[in-house]
């Protein structure tokens, strides 16, 4: 029989061990064999107002015309070396807007890494085609802290916060990504890493989704902090994690399952903190859709105007990515096609909102 680690680990290779030190500085920007050939450095010399820590800047040139569109690099934020891989829009006409660019941070599940959620929903696609950033962080572990509990894995439970916000902080100095645009979003552990981004950093972000990805509670529990439009997308039929949560895990020895709460709470907590009323929940082809209209104030002033959460119940889907092509592993339930999982977020996550 498959232990819970297993049914939830999505692939991948395990990771070497990696110190857990201080200090916040960038290092080398490495391009990926057969794309870019420039490289940059920085330094850290800014201060974090969110995170009380040392910030990231570069001195690296912004990219040229003809910069590749994908690049495989590294970033050192607390002492460890973080890779990610970044694809970039094509690069606009002469005559053409070459202004800032949205960018869009997307989070693996536990045991997977950036190439297979590239793989699963090919959002590098249709985000490069909205003239949107896309980045894949790699997770130290194949996984992230998206609870607040330290553990034995993970002593610093804030690692992946402070990362994330360094990597947005050299994309817009290094990439002309636009501070006032980014979106962060995930499947599974790294769903549930997207929604800690939007619960304690949402000035940060003008938005964020999750597909089988939940707020974790109890002792690690996460609470919103501040208003941030939030999609949750979930499987009605999640074997892995159901959609009503995951109150009390079992445990796992080496990684342990943080404690979840049900779908509907992670995005009816996001709603409370943004001020909404009551939810409108209709249904679609092939799924449930949630709405709580965010308060006239919320959406972080006139960067979403008129903002929702929403959360979209896919039927007979399991713990998978909706509209993927590519086979889960064995155990995770069926992949839906009754909805592009990866258009519907984009489309959420840029639109005026509904």
């Amino acid at each position: 029989m498959r232990s819970f680690r297993d049914r939830d680990r999505d692939r991948g290779p395990a990771l070497r061990a990696r110190r857990w030190a201080g200090g916040l500085a960038l290092a080398l920007v490495l391009p990926l064999a057969g794309c870019a050939t420039g490289t940059g450095t920085g330094t850290g010399t800014d201060a974090d107002a969110d995170s009380g820590r040392p910030g990231v800047s570069s001195t690296a040139p912004a990219p040229s015309a003809t910069a590749a569109p994908e690049v495989r690099a590294q970033l050192r934020v607390d002492g460890d070396i973080r890779e990610y891989l970044l694809h970039r829009p094509p690069a606009p006409a002469a005559d053409g807007d070459g202004g800032p660019r949205p960018l869009l941070v997307a989070f693996h599940g536990r045991g997977a890494d950036a190439a297979e959620l590239r793989a699963k929903t090919r959002l590098e696609r249709a985000a490069t085609a909205r003239g949107m950033l896309v980045a894949f962080p790699e997770g130290l572990g194949h996984g992230w802290g998206a609870g607040t509990r330290a553990t034995k894995q993970r002593p610093d439970p804030g690692l992946d916060v402070r990362f994330t916000e360094a990597l947005v902080k050299h994309l817009v100095r290094t990439e002309r990504a636009d501070p006032g645009q980014v979106y962060v979003a995930g499947f599974s552990n790294g769903g549930s890493m997207a929604l800690r981004m939007a619960a304690e950093r949402p000035a940060l972000l003008a938005g964020a989704a999750s597909v089988s990805g939940q707020l974790p509670t109890g002792d690690a529990a996460v609470e919103p902090t501040g208003p941030v439009p939030v999609m949750v997308v979930y499987g009605a039929d999640d074997p892995v994690r159901p959609l009503a949560g995951l109150p009390s895990p079992p445990p796992d020895p080496q990684e342990p399952i943080l404690p979840t709460r049900s779908a509907r709470d992670s995005a009816a907590a996001f709603a409370a903190a943004g001020g909404a009323g009551e939810p409108v929940t209709r249904q679609e082809k092939g799924y449930d859709r949630t709405v709580w209209r965010l308060g006239n104030e919320a959406p972080g002033g006139s960067r979403r105007p008129g903002g929702t959460v929403q959360l979209l119940v896919v039927d007979d889907a399991g713990h998978t990515w909706p509209g993927s092509t590519v086979p889960p592993p064995e155990g995770f339930g069926p992949v839906s096609k009754a909805l592009d999982a990866t258009d519907t977020i984009l489309d959420f996550l840029t639109g005026p909102g509904r």
